[in-house]
């Protein structure tokens, strides 16, 4: 399948949540991720983009259930 559209087959409720709830090691907490690309993982997909709070790379891995 692809990668575009296992991100859209997620719920929009479930997707807006887990675009804001990405681990930033900078502010060291959950933020929101901004200008993010979506790529193939092995455990599913990764979104891969900037923390909205200061700019630092982050991403987080949706895994296929």
């Amino acid at each position: 399948m692809d990668v575009n559209k296992k991100w859209l087959s997620i719920p929009k409720d479930i997707r807006k949540k887990l675009l804001k709830n990405v681990f930033c090691v900078n502010c060291l907490g959950a933020v929101e991720i901004t200008s993010y690309i979506i790529e193939e993982h092995e455990m599913g997909i990764v979104l891969k983009g900037k923390c909205k709070n200061c700019g630092h790379d982050v991403a987080r891995v949706v895994e296929d259930v």
